[in-house]
């Protein structure tokens, strides 16, 4: 019988040795900016805080799975200069409640329950209920669960429905499918699908806040969200979070939000609890070399490239370029690739 088996594979693999098969696609990964700016603050049209992450091959654009992490201010328009329709993300998800990160999930909603209402569920993925050491809760749930309540008050939702009777007569919310956990200091896997594996990880800013991993075979990317260090001020040996670094242990890409050092400085007006929240430009450049990252993607910048002001707070010394940004990054040892992110900005694995 053993022989029988192996003469057999070795006619088909003759047979085969003359068959071209097709050749398969390659499989590629790309990481855009949906927004990068940094808090509750208007400027210059700069989206709220969001990364899309999409994954598949050659033949489909790299589109085949698609994620969107946090969705701030403006996120379904910037979605719309990628052509990508709300309706066809496969999942969200929120790093934390702040609403900088959360403004344009209402938008998003409503929009794919208007056009999508026939299609599936969303999956939105996010930590449980957390309580805040003040006393309140932050609730990724009940953002989901009255994502709608403005709409169904005013009448909108009825209205709507009269028009359409595919509408959902839930509302926004009924189309979502709310998958929470719990976090931990280590990292776990909270969404898959077919090649793609998304881990989370506890890390610090306010109750409930999260880091995210997506793992391909394209590569992998790390949305470090608002993280900072568990020591909320000096002294300290770094203002990253090490939660996230042992996330990003042998990442290709981090995305994630900075500060830069000018707005600690006197004169700036910032008070030092929102400077120090924040990882700033030279740890996150410092973090980045220790894991072995290629690319550091700087996000939710404070304060904007060209920007006088972060909200009410003067930038010391006038508007920072791009290049000030690299240059902090490198001050702290990187010498991968840096993007200092604007809105839309995408980074392809692998390069072409």
């Amino acid at each position: 019988m053993r022989q029988f088996i192996q003469v057999t594979g070795f006619i088909v693999g003759i047979a085969l040795a003359g068959v071209t098969s097709p050749a398969k696609a390659a499989s590629c990964l790309l990481v855009t900016l949906t927004g990068t700016m940094s808090g509750p603050v208007l400027q210059d049209g700069v989206a709220g805080a969001g990364t899309l992450v999409r994954y598949g091959d050659d033949g489909n654009g790299c589109g085949a799975i698609k994620l969107q992490f946090d969705a701030g201010r403006g996120t379904p328009l910037r979605l719309s200069q990628v052509n990508v329709d709300v309706g066809e993300l496969d999942a969200i998800f929120f790093t934390h409640m702040h609403s900088d990160h959360t403004d344009g999930f209402a938008d998003l909603m409503q929009t794919r329950w208007n056009w999508n209402s026939t299609g599936p569920k969303l999956d939105i993925v996010c930590s449980a209920d957390a309580v805040s050491v003040l006393g309140f809760t932050l609730s990724c749930l009940n953002l989901v669960a009255h994502i709608g309540d403005a709409f169904i008050k005013s009448g909108e939702i009825e209205q709507r429905i009269s028009e359409d009777k595919n509408r959902l007569a839930g509302g926004p919310a009924a189309l979502g499918h709310v998958i929470t956990f719990e976090p931990r200091d280590e990292p776990q896997v909270v969404w898959s699908k077919g090649d793609v594996r998304v881990s989370a990880i506890r890390s610090t800013h306010i109750a409930g806040h999260v880091s995210y991993r997506v793992d391909t075979p394209a590569g992998s990317v790390v949305i470090g969200g608002d993280a900072g260090n568990d020591t909320v001020a000096p002294p300290r040996p770094t203002s990253t979070s090490a939660e996230v670094e042992k996330l990003a242990q042998g990442a290709d890409v981090i995305v994630h939000s900075t500060m830069h050092p000018v707005m600690g400085e006197r004169g700036s007006g910032m008070p030092p609890p929102i400077y120090y929240r924040q990882s700033n430009t030279p740890d996150l450049g410092a973090m980045a070399m220790r894991v072995g990252a290629k690319y550091l993607v700087l996000t939710h910048l404070a304060p904007q490239v060209g920007a006088s002001h972060h909200g009410p707070f003067k930038v010391p010394g006038g508007p920072l370029t791009e290049a000030d940004y690299r240059k902090a990054a490198q001050a702290g040892g990187f010498n991968g690739n840096i993007i200092v992110g604007s809105d839309l900005a995408t980074l392809r694995l692998p390069a072409r």
